[in-house]
């Protein structure tokens, strides 16, 4: 019985030793939120999956993010998702709230980024613009103010059916300057313009639309999201008085030291310049690397919204003033769309 309880006693031992190794170690996991789709296959294919060959970190995604999931988990004081992608907006909104942790750069040590994808609470993932379109047997508008001239530059509009995207414009359309942007949208300037062309309007919500709407000759010019319409046949896209944007990763509060390691591991392989490379064979977005600019072609180049060319003629969207505004922004927007 002795002999027998030995070898017992020796078997767990032997059992126990095994299954503490790596073949049984535990799965390290990162739980990510974002808005999924084409973005979400990108992310699992350039960055989840090498990540988890290099660290062996299994990263689950989270479909779709957003603010109000980030809300909820805080309220709740259970922080499983320790990321999420956010607007500009946003980002803003979650730092008043108190659900967001800034974000150590020296500790998170990324390869070299533009400063501004650099903010306090976020991390610059990739680059947007919204741009003018028009056809090219349109009369080509020099500028927002000739755009939103329905006179002398005949045609419908095709605008996006978010205020965030078109009320810039419509301000600029009667004659507020880019530079006067970064202070924030006149409001009275916008809904004037929008007041004034409303019948020549034709509001979009998918970024599919404007384009579609453009190549049918329903709509003779469009405001719409540059990835949305750059390299359109009959169809001329240009950044300048573009309103350039950044979508963001923004770090849950309350995240354990071991999910802010592996979340800070993940997010310092998005500022390689290849895996940005990656992510542009779904989405025509680039990331935030000055690098990337060097290991594409000129004709990609062109299309970037952070090309030094392109970013020269562009402003970029004063978030802060949307969240201060937010409010404001709703009420005078519904009052304006109850009417139309």
């Amino acid at each position: 019985m002795k002999k027998l309880l030995g070898n017992i006693s020796a078997l767990c031992v032997a059992t126990a030793f095994v299954m503490s190794g790596p073949a049984f170690a535990q799965d390290k996991v990162l739980n990510i939120m974002n808005s999924g789709g084409e973005y979400g296959d990108s992310i699992e294919k350039c960055v989840n999956e090498p990540f988890f060959k290099a660290e062996g970190i299994k990263v689950v995604q989270d479909t779709p993010g957003g603010f109000a999931k980030l809300q909820a988990q805080a309220k709740s004081g259970v922080i499983t998702n320790t990321s999420s992608d956010a607007p500009t907006g946003d980002m803003y909104r979650g730092v008043a709230e108190g659900i967001l942790e800034p974000i150590d750069w020296a500790k998170l040590n990324p390869e070299p980024m533009f400063e501004e994808a650099k903010a306090e609470y976020g991390f610059g993932a990739s680059y947007f613009s919204t741009i003018m379109a028009y056809r090219n047997d349109a009369k080509a508008p020099a500028n927002f103010v000739e755009f939103f001239d329905t006179e002398k530059f005949p045609g419908k509009r095709a605008l996006p059916d978010y205020p965030e995207f078109v009320l810039p414009f419509a301000a600029m359309g009667d004659g507020q300057t880019p530079e006067e942007m970064a202070k924030g949208v006149d409001l009275d300037r916008a809904f004037k313009t929008l007041e004034r062309i409303k019948g020549d309007i034709i509001w979009w919500q998918s970024g599919a639309q404007p384009a579609q709407l453009l190549k049918d000759n329903e709509a003779q010019y469009a405001i719409a999201w540059s990835g949305r319409v750059l390299g359109h046949e009959g169809i001329t896209a240009t950044y300048n008085q573009g309103m350039l944007d950044i979508s963001w990763n923004v770090v849950a509060k309350g995240i354990t030291d071991d999910q802010r390691d592996m979340l800070y591991k993940w997010l310092r392989l998005q500022t390689n310049a290849e895996v940005q490379k990656c992510l542009l064979d779904f989405l025509p977005y680039p990331g935030p690397s000055p690098e990337l600019e060097k290991i594409v072609t000129p004709e990609v180049l062109k299309t970037f919204p952070t090309s030094a060319e392109n970013k020269a003629v562009q402003w970029l969207s004063p978030g802060q003033w949307w969240f201060e505004n937010a409010k404001e922004v709703e009420k005078r927007w519904n009052e304006f769309k109850l009417l139309q």
